[in-house]
């Protein structure tokens, strides 16, 4: 293409879009390919990927319907839609019924079209997942946006929540909230839970509870904001964090009754867009969704191995003067590495990219900077998925312990060595440069 094609080009894209980058997750596990390729050590700690495979049962599931291949309903299949509705009505009391259920190829597209068709300002809290933003950003949204700070656990409180809507009571706003959270690791607890529900309520916000990692809460005590705000929430999940199938794109939202008009306009634009859901993925989707003793041991069994993980990756951060929260569920820590920052500008280091960046080049240790996830360029916070290990070995290793016992100490090193080598530079590379 000639630079006068390229200018004509520009000149025609959407406003919304352009300055838009690929998804720095996408990107980095790109990035981390092509070092790979280049034959370089690197340890992928980019990417939020699952390091475990699908649950067995899941899998057999999908061999039995690939001959699936009618277009199914643009809401769901039908016996879908009442699994997931049961599986909710088991974990949080309310009764759901199908008719509350959408399904959609992963969360992230049911979030983009609740965003196109619910006209409001997106309230997000920062650090938040990277393409919440980006999304409010293509449709022409307003984002308002609520720092939080590691002293209270990278969560907004909900004085600050109150604070913001109070300064406009009637303004509509789509508030997000996850938890356990992406980029943070922690959760939010029932207190907090209810008095945040009492706020949406007095200023009647719409919540989309993004809980993708709810199930693996690390005592499997995930609760949902909807058991105390039922009316105006809409819980988001999936198969692809809980259950290893990232790659399937299958999501979930379910609405309360009151809100099934936004559950019905977002299935008119769906029905132009993407039609329908993969059927053979939907019929397996079934069997995740029922629950039983399997999936109820590869839930436990993965809980157990990304807590032990997480706890000593993070004990090890916070060893060398790090502040970091421990993680509460999930696969992720958000470090910062602010009381370092004398040392690091004085190696040409002024921003989280530049962070990242260096640490890349340094040591092959691939993670996120902070700016992805909303937070200041010049705070030395980062991102890192815990995820680069194979987690097929490591389920077998620990579905032969005891399931009330924990894993044994040296696990980690049997398992999950590349994890901790990677945070031991990170440790050294901060600490000394090299």
């Amino acid at each position: 293409m000639s630079d006068s094609d390229s200018d004509f080009h520009n000149i025609h894209l959407n406003l919304n879009v352009r300055g838009l980058s690929q998804s720095a997750t996408l990107a980095i596990n790109e990035r981390s390919r092509e070092l790979h390729k280049e034959g370089k050590e690197v340890f992928r700690l980019g990417l939020g990927q699952s390091p475990f495979p699908v649950a067995a049962p899941v899998v057999e599931e999908l061999k039995t319907n690939a001959h699936q291949k009618d277009y199914l309903p643009v809401k769901g299949l039908a016996q879908l839609r009442e699994a997931v509705a049961s599986y909710h009505r088991r974990q949080e009391g309310i009764e759901y019924t199908r008719d509350d259920v959408l399904i959609g190829p992963g969360s992230k597209e049911l979030m983009f079209l609740v965003q196109l068709v619910y006209y409001g300002d997106l309230v997000i809290p920062t650090p938040s997942w990277v393409s919440y933003a980006p999304q409010a950003t293509i449709i022409g949204r307003h984002i308002r946006w609520v720092p939080t700070d590691y002293q209270k656990g990278w969560r907004i409180s909900p004085a600050e929540l109150d604070a913001l809507c109070r300064k406009d009571p009637s303004r509509p706003r789509l508030v997000i909230l996850n938890y356990p959270n992406n980029p943070s690791g922690t959760t939010y607890p029932p207190e907090e839970l209810k008095e945040l529900a009492e706020v949406a309520r007095r200023y009647k916000l719409i919540l989309l509870s993004d809980e993708i990692y709810g199930e693996v809460h690390f005592e499997g005590q995930h609760e949902s904001i909807a058991r105390y705000y039922p009316e105006g929430t809409i819980i988001s999940s999936g198969l692809s964090k809980w259950c290893g199938a990232g790659g399937w794109r299958l999501g979930t939202f379910t609405f309360p009754k009151s809100l099934r008009w936004l559950l019905d306009a977002v299935s008119v634009v769906a029905s132009e867009t993407y039609t329908s859901t993969s059927a053979p993925i939907q019929h397996a989707a079934i069997r995740a969704y029922e629950g039983g003793i399997e999936i109820e041991r590869y839930l436990w069994n993965s809980r157990k191995i990304l807590k032990k993980l997480g706890t000593e990756l993070a004990t090890r951060l916070q060893s060398i003067g790090t502040d970091i929260c421990m993680p509460d569920g999930g696969f992720y820590l958000f470090p910062s590495f602010d009381k370092f920052k004398p040392e690091l500008q004085a190696r040409g280091i002024r921003t989280n990219i530049d962070l990242c960046e260096q640490l890349l080049q340094d040591t092959g240790v691939a993670i996120l900077p902070g700016s992805e996830f909303g937070r200041p360029a010049d705070e030395m916070t980062c991102r890192l998925a815990f995820v680069d290990f194979d987690g097929a070995r490591a389920l077998v290793s620990a579905e032969t312990q005891p399931l009330e016992q924990p894993l044994p100490d040296d696990f980690l090193d049997t398992h999950c060595s590349k994890m901790v080598t990677a945070i031991d530079k990170l440790c050294d590379w901060v600490r000394n440069g090299d």
